[in-house]
């Protein structure tokens, strides 16, 4: 990537202003601005794509909320404090406290805003994702990311948010009090539109996609398939680190460890959670599934060739057959099936007689040398998707206090810039295994949400939950 770019002084008068400026309008961007606008607060994002997309629109679409309306309608006993002792349980503790209970609190009137705006969620029923102890993962019928987005983009640019696509972030305004004045966007004909505003929100990337610092800072991943937006390419850290942002949690990311290979596509957890093992080349399992999918990327890596198999059976096949990216990965011939053992063995290229110890441990009879519990065993006729383990999004970046504000290296707060979703520290902690299912989503929505919050009282107002 080019280097991100900071320029000091003021645009020229004649530039356009806005009191607040957003840059991505992914899952956290248009939030922020759905809720600004509703208070009527002129707000423009800026987005690189002609459609908005990034890793909202290739993640599974789910948020995780605790005390929303539908949870309640749902009959869901939760609270934030339940869900805040869950995430810290995933990640040992490790995970920033203030940052912890921000979201957590935040997250369940976020989902009230967004069903307001007509966003239909409905919470995941049949499961638990791992780490979770109650269902209070959000979705909207279609169980995409990519409806998830058009459906905030809708709501956002309906209330009132102004979109500018095909306009990508090149280069910061910073004015000699430290505050930013405006921000730099190349468009598609080379030209740079210069746009002022009164706040700057960073919505916009992690650095999944910037090979060099994935090296540097999460070296499992070095080697791993990247099933990322390649806008992630570290800039708003870029920025940062030029105006003297402390950084945090560069270690944590959320990697996956059902990539589909070679198809290229996500094969719902939920087929382990359901009962399903991952089996390697030589016909063992490797590691318990259920303790989550971010860890069992690296799991996965470290087997023979870097692959897996996923190995279920009818019950979950019926129930995956749920998930719109299942579906188009069995459309693209990831799903084989084997009448038995013999041919479930030849599909693997194992010896059938270590198969077939494998198999006779996944059962609730058996002490299982991982340390899972199942609750029923696999009957044939077997379903397999070979798979490998890919780095979805990163989780460390910018820091922020508990109302977004950007922390300079003595941990005093930016005049007027705002970080949340990828380009800021999340809540997983510093290493893959902190990742609770759904913090993505949940730093991004929650992040959003209360990052409108602070633009709004950075210009002198208040929002009300009702905005």
């Amino acid at each position: 990537m080019s280097a991100p770019l900071i320029k000091h002084g003021a645009p020229d008068a004649d530039a356009m202003h806005v009191p607040v400026l957003i840059i991505g309008a992914g899952a956290c961007g248009l939030t922020a601005a759905l809720r600004l606008a509703s208070a009527g607060i002129d707000t423009v994002l800026i987005e690189r794509d002609a459609t908005p997309s990034g890793s909202t629109a290739l993640s599974s679409g789910f948020i995780p909320a605790a005390g929303s309306a539908v949870q309640r309608t749902a009959g869901i006993d939760d609270d934030a404090a339940r869900f805040a002792a869950d995430i810290q349980a995933k990640a040992h503790g490790t995970a920033a406290p203030h940052l912890v209970a921000a979201y957590t609190g935040a997250a369940a009137p976020a989902m009230d805003l967004l069903a307001r705006h007509g966003l239909a969620f409905e919470v995941l029923d049949g499961f638990l994702y791992p780490g979770h102890h109650a269902r209070r993962m959000h979705a909207l019928p279609e169980r995409t990311g990519q409806a998830l987005v058009a459906a905030l983009e809708r709501a956002a640019t309906s209330a009132g948010a102004m979109l500018l696509t095909r306009a990508l972030a090149r280069e910061l305004w910073v004015g000699e009090d430290g505050r930013i004045t405006a921000v730099g966007c190349e468009r598609p004909d080379g030209s740079v539109e210069v746009i002022g505003c009164d706040v700057l929100i960073l919505a916009c990337n992690g650095f999944g996609g910037n090979a060099a610092m994935v090296a540097e800072h999460l070296p499992a991943m070095r080697d791993a398939v990247y099933g990322g937006h390649v806008g992630n390419d570290g800039s708003a850290i870029g920025w940062g680190m030029q105006l003297g942002a402390r950084l945090a949690d560069l270690g944590g990311y959320q990697g996956h460890g059902s990539w589909a290979t070679p198809q290229g596509a996500l094969i719902s957890w939920a087929v382990m959670m359901d009962g399903g093992v991952q089996i390697n080349a030589d016909g063992l399992r490797f590691h318990d599934e259920t303790h989550g999918y971010s860890e069992a990327a690296v799991h996965v890596l470290a087997q023979p060739g870097g692959v897996a198999w996923n190995v279920f059976d009818d019950r979950t096949l019926a129930l995956a057959r749920g998930f719109p990216d299942f579906v188009a990965a069995e459309e693209g011939h990831a799903l084989k099936t084997c009448a038995g053992l013999p041919e479930l063995a030849a599909l693997i290229g194992c010896a059938a007689d270590t198969l077939r110890q494998t198999l006779q441990a996944v059962s609730p009879d058996a002490d299982d040398i991982h340390g899972r519990r199942f609750e029923r065993g696999l009957q044939a006729p077997y379903h397999a998707v070979k798979v490998t383990g890919a780095l979805f999004h990163t989780q460390g970046g910018l820091d922020i206090d508990a109302q977004c504000r950007v922390l300079d290296r003595d941990g005093q707060a930016l005049p007027n810039l705002l970080a949340a979703g990828g380009a800021a520290r999340g809540v997983s902690g510093n290493e893959v295994s902190g990742y609770l299912s759904g913090n993505g989503l949940l730093s991004a929505v929650a992040g959003g949400y209360i990052a409108a919050a602070t633009a709004a009282a950075t210009l002198g107002q208040t929002l009300s939950r009702e905005f």
